[in-house]
């Protein structure tokens, strides 16, 4: 019998034996189809899980993964300002973790997280064994798995959902290290209190940055990572916060058996009650000020775009000082608010602003802002508006532009010490407009020093001294001193100019003060000191921060000679009387526009400068409102609430340090050849305008005896005997500082016919001058 034939044979006998089983049996598939069936299913799953495996990608990041806060800190670069965005998340490299930390996430989350590949089917098998029996939910799934989850993927509980993490977590583990994917789980779980990551985690329940968590502070943030909202035992029921404890336990305890802990350290921890939870860092108060001028600095500095910025993530080290900032916020209350009674006096004691600034001359850093009182109540940022007119703050940039030509455009010296004309309402000579500005109390004045009339801030002087030194140059200076050529009111087209119908910002005219303070030295007011961000996978991005070398605005001598005339308007007889109180050497300058408008003081030491200035604005038009009546008072100058809030906050800020004298170099040298455009108009000759030296003028300058005195301005104090200040610390020679007298009709020179209310600014809207202090 052939091979073949008992082949045969032997089927047949299986046959018929199959056919004599009871019917129930033959309906049961033999060993051999069952083998079979389940060798080529497991073929089938083996081709189909390759298959898989090949066509199902790694994603991109779900964007609720990557996103991130925007921290900004003080100064300091601990004390937080503000956190920014819609998640609470900082990212953090694997080397900012303590170790400790990591191994209790491990021995808590995934004990076989060293070992395996990205998956763990015994755990998997296990849980849905235990899911099986009715002990609830089990979820099996490793620290990798968890974060394929988070972090590409989303929470939905669907089949789907979890054969794609299956495939993905395999992938990630052959493509990334441990330690990577570790770092990645723990910035994308959720701790709980709306903390995101292990770094937003450590700062929510203990309050310190993550690299300083303790053993037992790691392993209870570890223990949150199974239920969050649950096992926070500041909240929690005393039935969950007894789980929580449990869990911690369990951490520890695993930590001992995986070799990462010994016994007599496991033993000696015990449980580390976590802060009460606390209201999210938001930019209520101050800090949406600060956060807005540290946006703007960025954003204008070309360090960053708005949209990289607005992604999140980075950690913003800022220049503002709280302590200065705190004070900035107390003198406002102090000199201001606690003055103001809305109900006693509704039209006119609401809707009062504030906006100010202080610099570092030295260095462009910007220490301080008052941007508002709040910005929850209030989100518009007054330090940074430029639609305000600075009136005679402007004065000193006339009196530099007007020592940089050091004479008019006829061959007249111009120096600190040049007598003009005060008449009230003299019409300016060789303006391109019309213009003859009223002195405060329409006061004149009479032959006075430029010194002298900056001090009473004498319009009809630089009104003329402007035009005189030329407004094209007028205009040059104050760019180079740090006004942005970009603002309104500072068109050479228009005398008024003169006056200060310019709008910079409290930080444009700080960081313009500051350069006369730094000896013509610039720096463009900076906001920012350092900027990182760590991007998913431990990279860190740090922005090239922009230098910040001083430029040469004008001559040393220039600017000291400013200074040196500034300090005499911080004086007894000076328009910033007031900040004499302060103590110390100061130089400053008071200003306020035309109907009331605004008022400001721009001052400094050697050490700070700092702007302070009022306005009044309807919150629903945003129209502009006069400060006449405010607090009770007929007129708001300069000299008032902006100069005592600046003495108030600049003795807070530099309490402590020691008084520095003013430096002071004002010799006048050849400044070289004179480049300057000039208005192109001619410069009159006629006798109320023409300037001449003091030391060149031989006849005497009289007053009528006769006259009596004007009345004092609400913002200068009454002419008297000029004591010695630490501002002042020389005496006077009396003859430079006439006393005011009512005009004399004899000198009294004729008004323009028809004089304008209004000129146009540069871009075709109508400025009106400012003539004020």
């Amino acid at each position: 019998m052939t091979l073949s034939t008992r082949r045969q044979a032997k089927r047949a006998a299986r046959r018929e034996a199959r056919r004599a089983l009871p019917l129930w049996r033959r309906m049961l598939p033999t060993w051999r189809i069952t083998l079979g069936t389940l060798t080529a299913l497991l073929l089938l799953a083996v081709g189909a899980f390759a298959v898989l495996y090949v066509i199902v990608p790694v994603p991109d990041p779900n964007a609720h993964a990557v996103a991130q806060n925007n921290i900004y800190l003080y100064a300091d670069g601990t004390t937080e300002i503000a956190r920014t965005g819609a998640v609470n998340r900082t990212d953090v490299t694997i080397d900012q973790i303590p170790l400790q930390t990591q191994q209790a996430v491990v021995s808590a989350e995934d004990r076989t997280f060293y070992q395996n590949r990205g998956i763990d089917l015994k755990g998997m098998l296990r849980a849905g064994w235990n899911t099986l029996l009715g002990k609830g939910m089990q979820g099996g799934s490793t620290i990798t798995q968890q974060y394929v989850k988070n972090y590409y993927l989303t929470q939905d509980q669907t089949f789907e959902r979890k054969g794609r993490e299956l495939f993905i977590a395999l992938k990630v583990d052959q493509q990334r290290s441990k330690n990577e994917v570790l770092a990645g789980y723990l910035n994308s779980s959720y701790f709980g209190r709306g903390a995101y990551g292990i770094q937003s985690a450590a700062h929510a329940y203990y309050g310190v940055d993550v690299s300083q968590l303790t053993l037992g502070q790691g392993a209870y943030l570890a223990s949150l990572l199974q239920a969050p909202s649950l096992y926070d035992v500041r909240t929690a029921t005393p039935a969950n916060r007894e789980k929580a404890v449990a869990r911690w336990n369990y951490a520890l305890d695993g930590m001992v058996q995986l070799g990462f802990l010994t016994t007599a350290d496991r033993n000696a921890a015990t449980f580390p009650e976590p802060i009460d939870p606390q209201p999210a860092t938001g930019l209520a108060g101050q800090a949406g000020y600060l956060v807005g001028v540290a946006d703007d600095y960025l954003i204008s500095s070309g360090t960053i775009d708005a949209a990289t910025l607005k992604a999140g993530g980075w950690r913003i080290t800022t220049t503002f000082q709280k302590p200065k900032q705190d004070a900035f916020v107390k003198a406002v209350q102090d000199e201001l608010t606690g003055e103001l009674d809305p109900k006693a006096r509704p039209t006119t004691d609401t809707d009062v602003r504030v906006a100010g600034a202080s610099v570092e001359p030295a260095t462009g850093r910007v220490v301080a802002v008052y941007g508002g009182p709040d910005y929850a109540k209030q989100p518009f940022n007054d330090a940074l508006r430029q639609d305000n007119q600075i009136g005679s703050t402007f004065k000193p940039i006339d009196l530099a532009a007007g020592l940089i030509a050091q004479h008019t455009v006829d061959g007249r010296p111009i120096t600190t010490e040049t007598r003009y004309d005060g008449t009230s309402e003299r019409p300016v000579t060789g303006g391109p407009t019309p213009y003859a500005p009223p002195n405060e109390d329409d006061v004149d004045y009479g032959n006075i020093t430029l010194r002298y009339a900056m001090v009473k801030s004498v319009n009809s002087v630089y009104a003329q001294e402007g035009v005189d030194a030329g407004l094209a140059r007028v205009r040059d200076t104050a760019v180079k001193l740090g006004i942005p050529d970009s603002v309104r009111g500072m068109d050479p087209a228009n005398t008024s100019m003169t006056l200060g119908t310019a709008t910079p910002s409290a930080l444009d005219l700080a960081g313009a003060y500051a350069t006369l303070a730094n000896h013509g030295q610039a720096h463009t007011p900076w906001s920012v000191q350092k900027l990182e961000r760590v991007n998913p996978g431990g990279a860190v991005d740090v922005p090239k921060m922009p230098d910040h070398k001083a430029t040469d605005a004008v001559g040393r001598n220039i600017a000291d000679s400013v200074t040196d005339v500034l300090r005499d308007v911080v004086s007894p007889r000076g328009t910033g009387s007031a900040a004499l109180d302060l103590g110390r050497p100061a130089a400053g300058k008071t200003g306020t526009t035309d109907a009331n408008l605004s008022a400001w003081f721009a001052g400094y030491t050697p050490e700070l400068t700092t702007t302070v200035g009022l306005f009044r604005e309807n919150p629903k038009s945003h129209a502009k409102e006069p400060l006449a009546g405010t607090a009770g008072l007929t007129r708001i100058n300069g000299g008032a609430f902006p100069t005592k809030i600046w003495t108030d906050y600049m003795t807070a800020a530099l309490s402590g340090t020691p008084t520095r004298q003013f430096d002071l170099q004002t010799g006048h040298t050849d400044p070289g050849p004179d480049n300057w455009p000039t208005t192109g108009a001619p410069t009159s000759t006629s006798p109320s305008a023409t300037p001449t030296t003091a030391a060149a003028t031989s006849a005497p300058v009289t007053t009528p005896s006769h006259a009596p005195s004007a009345p004092a301005a609400t913002d200068q104090p009454n002419p008297g005997p000029v004591a010695p200040s630490p501002q002042n610390p020389r005496p006077t020679p009396s003859q430079d500082q006439p006393s005011p007298s009512s005009r004399p009709t004899q000198t009294r020179s004729a008004r323009p016919s028809d004089p304008p209310t209004a000129t146009a600014g540069p871009s075709g809207t109508a400025v009106a001058p400012a003539p004020a202090r």
